[in-house]
């Protein structure tokens, strides 16, 4: 039965019973949150979703986006509907092996962005918009399945803030509103009209309707492709459970198989086979090639000094300039990650999102799925706020890359809640990440290039003030790799540093040369992966390590070293200098000092190591 003929509630039935079945046979899932918007997916996919399955990439392709991802039996059911997976397939929900997973990931061809986090769906589509209508020529249109409950996330609220401010009427969020969470009410209930207010106020277009009557669905979705100029969300007042007394609008049910899985599927009635034939898009152009050029970085006299911040700013416009796919994205702080000097050189691919971490990501998210390569800039504490955006990114095989500036006590006298010393360990644990510290302007210029190749999160870490240029501008700094910078055969202690304290460090090695303590110093510029060969080499030859570090002891630099030697060199002695008190307002040599991470401090620890 094609998508011109059919009945859209018995389709609608269909996508039910399929998510009951599937749930069911996995013994686990979300079925009763997948009914609810049964009819909402069924009138999108048979009369308003323009998607060519056979081809994903296709840039005129409308987005469809689960922001409640636990619904996934109802997106697998859609697909089955579509014709692109069959019902072998979808009985493998959940299982191992399969690619119907718990929560959508990208291991599927048709879906974009891993969700199962709430609050996170909307803002990527957010991104996504953004760049339909100030990237991409394509006129296509991005579709986001919300739930009631995660509209208490702040996070859709920067959504709803950001989408307004840009006029992203190729954006609507269909919300459904079915009262109940996984744990009693939600806190407005059916009050369609509480989310309305809100939402218009931040100048969205907002419809409220019964999600249950597909004529209703039908002229909402028609309103919202209408209104150019502005985004839509379409409030869907829906019953939980829909369609199977048992269930339908009760409590304790979240998260559960149905009771009864015969009697569901004979109430909802199992014998249609409808198969949707979705509407292709009319804008069939292949993405734009736009080939990239050489790359000229900016230079920096050894001698002189620079801030690791000015270099990324300069190389980041250096990057631009060499490929038209780069895009970069603020936290209205441009003028201190440098970033600023990307927006004077390629405005039209500059994103200011002002002070919405959360959003900035999400954004940078968006656009990398749809084939941009973003730089996502700001201060390295503030990326905290975004690190479960940075969790579900990863899990979804997302490429980003990421700049944090101002880190660690060096930044002076701002005081702790500006300085990022937690960014280490955040960013280590992620999946596929790569971690990088420079010390040097030219170091940081060749990195901040090197990462706009790299799989994955990669990310950068700046520093608000100037250090000492030590490496010529074409040297080459590999990930995974790291500088000796002072090495004999007689050394009696390895120094570990990176960032600000390899001036530190360069510093106490003349000083213990001194005092016949010669030093190994180390720059582990790539903290993940580190260098593992040069380190457990340079440990078996001293057998002392001395690691200091600009961040908390705990999941920095040291604790990386720590990764690679502990355990095959046990004999070593082993020493981790970091900032272990809560800093104050301070000038940067002060900081140092006061943080036991200075030159002298390196000294002390060296000796009492070698003693």
């Amino acid at each position: 039965m094609e998508s011109r003929t059919i009945d859209l509630a018995e389709l609608a039935q269909q996508l039910r019973a399929d998510a009951v079945r599937c749930s069911s046979r996995a013994g686990s899932g979300h079925p009763t949150s997948s009914m609810s918007a049964a009819d909402l997916m069924a009138v999108l996919l048979a009369g308003h979703l323009k998607y060519d399955f056979s081809d994903p990439e296709l840039p005129g392709n409308d987005r469809l986006i689960f922001s409640k991802g636990h619904a996934s039996p109802l997106l697998y059911a859609m697909l089955r509907a579509a014709g692109v997976i069959d019902e072998e397939e979808l009985l493998t929900y959940r299982r191992l092996g399969s690619v119907l997973e718990g929560h959508p990931t990208p291991r599927l061809p048709w879906i974009d962005v891993a969700t199962g986090s709430l609050g996170q769906g909307l803002p990527i589509g957010v991104g996504m918009a953004l760049a339909g209508k100030r990237l991409s020529a394509a006129p296509y249109r991005v579709w986001v399945l919300c739930g009631d409950s995660e509209l208490a996330e702040g996070s859709m609220w920067e959504s709803f803030a950001a989408a307004a401010y840009e006029g992203l009427g190729n954006l609507t969020a269909i919300v459904d509103v079915n009262r109940l969470g996984q744990n009693g009410p939600t806190r407005y209930g059916w009050d369609t009209a509480a989310y309305a207010s809100q939402i218009g106020s931040f100048g969205w277009n907002t419809i409220e309707i019964d999600g249950h009557d597909p004529e209703a669905i039908e002229r909402a979705y028609r309103q919202a492709e209408q209104a150019t100029d502005r985004p839509t969300a379409i409030l869907a007042r829906t019953k939980k459970g829909k369609g199977v007394a048992a269930v339908e609008n009760r409590e304790g049910m979240h998260g559960k198989p149905l009771p009864n899985l015969e009697e569901a599927l004979a109430e909802l009635g199992q014998g249609a086979n409808i198969r949707v034939r979705v509407a292709e898009p009319e804008y069939r152009e292949p993405r734009m090639e736009r080939p990239g050029r050489s790359i000229h970085l900016p230079r920096f006299d050894i001698g002189s000094t620079a801030a690791t911040r000015e270099a990324f700013g300069r190389a980041l416009v250096a990057v631009g300039d060499a490929s038209p796919d780069v895009v970069v994205l603020d936290g209205e702080v441009a003028d201190s990650t440098r970033t600023a000097y990307f927006a004077e050189a390629h405005p039209e691919r500059f994103f200011q999102c002002y002070i919405a971490e959360q959003q900035m990501i999400a954004n940078a998210i968006g656009m990398q799925a749809l084939g941009w390569v973003p730089y996502a800039a700001t201060f390295a504490a503030f990326l905290t706020r975004a690190h479960d955006f940075l969790r579900m990114a990863a899990i979804g095989g997302a490429d980003l890359r990421l700049a944090g500036s101002h880190a660690g006590v060096s930044i002076g006298r701002d005081g702790p809640s500006q300085m990022g010393l937690e960014d280490l360990a955040m960013m280590r644990p992620l999946w596929r990440s790569v971690v990088m510290y420079p010390c040097d302007a030219n170091q940081a210029a060749h990195l901040t290039a090197t990462m706009v190749d790299l799989p994955g999160i990669s990310y950068l870490r700046t520093t608000r003030g100037e250090t000492p240029v030590i490496y010529r501008p074409d040297e080459l700094f590999p990930v995974g790799g790291s500088r000796t910078l002072v090495s004999s055969g007689s050394d009696k202690v390895t120094i570990v540093a990176a960032g600000v304290t390899v001036s530190e460090a360069l510093s106490a090695s003349e000083q213990l040369a001194d005092i016949g303590i010669p030093a190994r110093v180390i720059d582990a510029y790539s903290i993940k992966p580190i260098d593992v060969s040069t380190l457990r080499q340079a440990a078996a030859e001293t057998g002392r390590v001395l690691t200091v570090e600009d961040h908390w002891p705990v999941g920095g630099l040291g604790d990386a070293v720590l990764d690679a030697i502990g355990g095959h060199l046990p004999s070593i002695r082993f020493t981790k200098l970091g900032v272990r008190g809560m800093p104050a307002s301070a000038s940067p040599t002060e900081q140092l000092a006061a943080a036991g991470i200075d030159a002298d401090a390196i000294v002390n620890a060296a000796r009492r190591l070698a003693a």
